[in-house]
């Protein structure tokens, strides 16, 4: 069973991620998902960056049980991880993953003892970030894409009875035809996939913090879209609806590259699209202060909605919203 550790909705949504366990490996703790949501948090668009952190910080201390934001990054990470923030930088100015999140995120792994400068957020493109108020200079933190063809990792190989055609920016891609065998137009293809060097070999440890948005071809783009799609290439032929849009990306997450590393997965929900993502469509948003949290994203069988802890404004929340009615 695909599972995903730590997630929080934001609504924010946070999950912690793990490889699905195999006998004789003990059973992993039961899943929780917990949800926050403040009204307060976004106002005609724009975010209130003190009630951003402090929602993104109960959900934490919510998902591992810890009583201190350092202790609790503390309990994820370890001080000699490379850790990495995998974002959702394809919304421009709205629906990129909001700055206010990652900032405090960034904060707490700093409480937890790891320089600003170590942690890299990423995307495959981040065409959106400055829109969406990223700073490289002033942020402190790196900044990084996933580099056309020289970005992926061609140690690291995916396989799936799919073919996919190949085009510029994929690591096996030829462009020049000349170059290739007889039958070069059909044989431009492949079976496949590579994922990118950010995620195989420059992090150790990865925070996974979608937007709540949607795929056209893949239904929802969330925990498990934001670390499959976005870090391989050939993923056209994973775009293709039925099967390939659903089961397939469940069994990428499987692979220990992406379900060893993802820690903690934090959904922000601040603003969510219902329709024609995940480019930017503003007029399928619906604005909703909230997140989820969980340490796990996994089917879940048993679905819940219990109130944790208000808070002193009115109408804010921390909810468990479910939780798997077994191990693993």
């Amino acid at each position: 069973m695909t599972e995903l550790r730590n997630v929080t909705l934001i609504v924010f949504c946070a999950i912690a991620s793990g490889l699905a366990q195999t006998p004789p490996q003990p059973a992993p703790t039961p899943s929780i998902v917990y949800s926050v949501h403040d009204p307060a948090a976004i106002k005609d668009y724009r975010t209130n960056p003190r009630i951003v952190r402090e929602m993104v910080n109960r959900l934490l201390l919510a998902a591992t049980g810890q009583s201190d934001v350092g202790k609790a990054w503390a309990s994820l990470v370890a001080p000699n991880d490379r850790v990495g923030i995998k974002i959702c930088a394809a919304g421009g100015e709205l629906f990129t993953t909001h700055h206010d999140i990652v900032n405090a995120i960034v904060d707490g792994l700093a409480a937890a003892g790891h320089s600003r400068g170590s942690v890299i957020v990423w995307d495959r493109s981040l065409g959106g970030v400055k829109e969406a108020g990223y700073r490289p200079s002033t942020d402190g933190y790196q900044l990084k894409p996933i580099a056309p063809r020289e970005g992926y990792d061609p140690k690291t190989v995916l396989s799936a009875p799919l073919l996919g055609k190949l085009v510029w920016g994929d690591s096996e891609y030829i462009g020049d035809l000349g170059k290739m065998p007889m039958l070069s137009d059909s044989e431009n293809t492949s079976n496949v996939s590579h994922f990118a060097k950010i995620l195989s070999s420059e992090v150790d440890k990865v925070i996974n913090v979608p937007v709540m948005s949607i795929s056209e071809t893949n239904g929802i783009a969330g925990c498990i879209y934001n670390m499959t799609i976005p870090n391989i290439d050939n993923w056209r032929r994973f775009a293709q609806g039925s099967r390939f849009g659903a089961e397939s990306l469940a069994e990428i997450y499987a692979n220990p590259i992406i379900a060893k590393k993802v820690v903690f997965n934090l959904m922000d929900g601040l603003i969510a699209q219902y329709a024609g993502g995940p480019q930017p469509q503003p007029n399928y948003a619906i604005q909703g202060p909230c997140r989820f949290g969980c340490r796990r994203v996994e089917v879940f069988r048993t679905m819940a909605r219990t109130r944790e802890s208000p808070c002193n404004r009115p109408n804010s929340c921390l909810c468990r919203l479910c939780q798997s009615d077994r191990p693993g």
